[in-house]
């Protein structure tokens, strides 16, 4: 069975630049890896690691529900001047009997740490109604995503009642690796190695289970 090959935390030519240089000495085929540092990258983003995506991907899709809207904001009951496509938004609104439009979304995944890191790109949003039908969002005229929240905020005029599901594609992640995520995945690839070669750690002087937690300590930032 195939599996997915991300973009690793850490290169092989880094891996091999230090100390670890002897552990891995064994590992001579290119598959083998990008093997090991994809399942390595794979952990790290994981429920033992940070819990969320760090490395580059592509294609993710995310459904949430369109809940919540803010007192404080125009709600597009206010008399808001706008443009041609938000004042025929406004107009469906009305026919339809509601005024209650939600005005922001959130993606899961964004940059909890080093934001100026961390590249969007969205390939769509699709609305999809209660009232039946549905409707692609013009990327032009959306704000965001921001990447240390994931907000994105949808103009005034956007048809998007309460209840509607919105279902984002979008790729992200670091388009530039911190250094402490690339030496946490430098730590979790050596632990994997090691684990294959000595359990024990008797054998070649290093620990799999402390390479571990090093590296989740370190993680632990990016939750």
């Amino acid at each position: 069975m195939a599996t997915d090959t991300p973009t690793p935390l850490c290169t092989w030519a880094q891996l091999t630049e230090g100390a670890f240089a002897d552990l891995v000495r064994g590992y001579t085929n290119p598959q083998a890896q990008t093997d090991v540092l994809s399942e390595a990258t794979r952990i790290c983003e994981g429920s033992e690691g940070a819990g969320r995506r760090l490395a580059p991907f592509t294609g993710l899709v995310e459904t949430e529900r369109a809940t919540g809207i803010d007192p404080d904001e125009y709600i597009d009951a206010g008399n808001v001047p706008l443009d041609l496509a938000g004042t025929l938004g406004l107009s469906y609104a009305y026919s339809m009997g509601t005024t209650s439009l939600v005005r922001h979304g959130w993606l899961s995944q964004y940059a909890p740490r080093y934001p100026d890191l961390w590249t969007y790109s969205v390939e769509s949003i699709l609305i999809s109604r209660s009232y039946g039908g549905d409707q692609l969002v013009n990327l032009a005229n959306v704000r965001g995503p921001y990447a240390d929240s994931g907000e994105i905020w949808f103009p005034i005029g956007t048809f998007l009642p309460v209840g509607s599901i919105i279902t984002y594609t979008y790729g992200g992640g670091y388009s530039t690796m911190p250094a402490d995520a690339c030496r946490a995945g430098k730590l979790m690839t050596a632990s994997l190695v090691a684990r294959e070669l000595d359990p024990t750690g008797q054998q070649h002087g290093h620990d799999p289970d402390v390479l571990a937690a090093e590296a989740t300590a370190i993680l632990d930032g990016y939750r």
